[in-house]
């Protein structure tokens, strides 16, 4: 097992990639901290982390506020001795708007989860890494962090602002055998997706177990040599295979 003994903690963990991360990770022999707003959800996917033999606890905390992250941490910390991973998943969006259109509470809310949690998050966690020498941080940034479009700020700011502050804490931390890398995921199938096309999702869309591969590999040792780097998962959207490839064939 590629993370046995090896102590996991999954913001955004009941559902989507999220969920099938802390699946992934408790197969592979983690212990996994399922994070999220909804408590009651993320027990679901502990539960059955535990009937597959894994084991998991549940944790309810909203990543923007600086109270329940320092809570989970430290709930996490308390539990399992350690904490070796961490993956910052949890993100909102909102539908399509224009700049001139948009609130500043629309605004503040996007950045609070996407970019402030991811903040503190690893600022709660890093100095647990940093004391065990040891510690492996993904964050998911997105297709859309890689470049702009029409109305759809301010969540693709933000996930390009996390693919400058991926770089920035890996340069700080690599000394402490910590490693920070991002993820850039295409269009996947999620509850976000279907919310924001109105169910109606494109043909080249992937399943989030897909994107849970890239992060499982990442959280892994034998990603070492991988630091500083937003790794782009984009599958058959990705502009290199073109439009006129027939899907069936870009799997």
């Amino acid at each position: 097992m590629r993370l046995a003994d090896k102590v996991a903690i999954v913001t955004g963990g009941s559902r989507g990639i999220g969920k099938a991360t802390c699946l992934a990770f408790a197969r592979e022999g983690a212990k996994v901290a399922v994070v999220g707003r909804n408590e009651s959800d993320c027990g679901k996917v502990a539960a059955r982390i535990a009937e597959e033999g894994g084991t998991a606890i549940a944790v309810q905390a909203d990543v923007s506020v600086e109270a329940d992250v320092a809570a989970m941490a430290d709930k996490v910390k308390q539990q399992f001795g350690r904490i070796d991973i961490l993956v910052n998943n949890a993100g909102v969006n909102i539908p399509y708007k224009t700049v001139a259109e948009l609130s500043l509470d629309e605004w503040n809310r996007v950045v609070a989860t996407n970019l402030t949690g991811t903040f503190l998050c690893c600022r709660a966690v890093v100095p647990i890494m940093m004391a065990q020498g040891y510690g492996r941080i993904v964050n998911l940034s997105s297709i859309g962090g890689r470049n702009g479009a029409a109305g759809r700020t301010p969540y693709r700011p933000t996930k390009a602002a996390l693919i400058n502050f991926t770089e920035c804490l890996a340069a700080e931390v690599k000394g402490y055998g910590i490693d920070v890398n991002a993820v850039c995921p295409g269009p996947t199938d999620t509850d976000m997706m279907r919310d924001l096309t109105g169910g109606k999702l494109p043909a080249y869309v992937m399943p989030p177990e897909d994107i849970a591969a890239v992060i499982l590999y990442l959280a892994c040792d034998e990603s070492r040599a991988i630091t500083g780097t937003a790794v782009d998962a984009f599958g058959t959207a990705s502009p290199i295979l073109g439009s006129n490839i027939d899907l069936a064939k870009r799997r």
